[in-house]
């Protein structure tokens, strides 16, 4: 069964996620649907075969908006024709290697996209509660093992970063001149920080899990691993869009210490290498072996931390899974879609034992 709060929350309320056909998006429209929220989305068609938003049949079960985030007149038209009351802001180039392949597409779809949802939310209006995703990888990183707080420097070093950064900046900015509670504004807004999230129904590009399971699964070959010491912040996609919930959901009810900037994180425990990871995974999978390329042409953190205690102290959020756990769920849920079970009946099942 679903989370009773979630459900009786969400039912009937007009929800619009942005990027709501990559992986987390279809993740998070999946379980809005089976809240009862009345779901449209805004973003690119699927960049991938497969892709979960199809493998979940979502298109048929929520309201689509096929066009670009950097089009302000389709994303303020958008909001115009659907008027949400919830809006969780997802849409993003994503990807490291991608932001130093073409960096001023990131910044534009990650920054200017991210200006046109909060442009659209002031002229239109009726906005309770926005969720604006960025990610782990704001912070000026210094390779410290101290995690990084809210409050901590921003930074990047690459342009994905950078740009992720920018557009925290960007949010702030908007809350202090258009969405300050403390001036009376109705619409409340918070920022959430999280990342290296693992889980089914990834076929992403240049992402570890989606690469294991091409080259293990798919092609019986060995995985190559760019940085094989680099630590990560691991947690199953079921966490961090828990936290979104409870932001959104908060932010709806009026509760203003929720505006502003909000970590996510798995427990220390879920912080390991590269390659220690990939071998948990091989060991989960049965069969399948790595080798290591190192590639320095295109600069990655080794060592990155979140401290999520203000999301524990204040929203009495709390990671769930831990990287056992999120790892068997990932390969289970892949397995069995190489075993053509039916997977949006196995994807609701995992969603209910979360929440149950």
């Amino acid at each position: 069964m679903m989370d009773k709060a979630f459900e009786g929350f969400f039912s009937g309320k007009k929800v619009l996620i942005t990027g709501h056909t990559g992986f987390k998006g279809s993740w998070l429209s999946r379980m809005m649907i089976g809240f009862g929220a009345d779901v449209s989305g805004y973003s690119l068609r699927p960049s991938t075969k497969p892709n979960l938003f199809s493998i979940l049949n979502l298109r048929k079960k929520m309201r689509n908006h096929f066009h670009d985030i950097r089009d302000y007149r389709k994303v303020l038209k958008a909001m115009q024709e659907e008027k949400p009351e919830i809006v969780i802001h997802m849409a993003a180039q994503p990807l490291v290697r991608d932001s130093y392949n073409d960096p001023p597409y990131t910044y534009e779809t990650n920054v200017i996209g991210t200006v046109n949802v909060l442009q659209a939310i002031k002229e239109v209006g009726g906005v309770k509660a926005a969720v604006m995703i960025t990610t782990d990888k704001v912070y000026e990183n210094k390779e410290t093992p101290r995690p990084y707080a809210e409050d901590d420097e921003l930074g990047g070093y690459d342009p994905y970063s950078a740009s992720k950064a920018c557009c925290e900046i960007a949010i702030r900015s908007y809350i202090r001149s258009f969405f300050d509670p403390e001036n009376g504004s109705k619409t409340l807004i918070a920022s959430a920080r999280a990342g290296n999230v693992i889980g089914g129904g990834d076929w992403s590009r240049d992402r570890l899990v989606p690469d294991m399971v091409r080259s293990i699964v798919e092609k019986n070959e060995q995985v190559i691993l760019r940085n094989p010491d680099a630590i990560r912040p691991w947690q199953h996609v079921l966490d961090p869009l828990n936290g979104y919930l409870m932001l959104a959901k908060g932010l709806h009810e009026g509760r203003k210490e929720f505006v502003g900037a909000w970590n996510f994180a798995p427990e220390e425990s879920s912080c390991i290498p590269v390659e220690q990871l990939v071998k948990k995974a091989v060991s989960k999978i049965g069969k399948g072996s790595y080798r290591i390329e190192k590639d320095p042409s295109k600069h990655e953190m080794k060592m990155l931390r979140l401290d999520a205690s203000k999301a524990k102290a204040v929203l009495g959020w709390a990671p769930r899974m831990d990287i056992e756990k999120s790892l068997d769920w990932t390969f289970g849920w892949y397995g069995s879609y190489y075993s053509r079970k039916r997977m949006d009946a196995l994807t609701g099942r995992q969603i209910d034992e979360f929440f149950g």
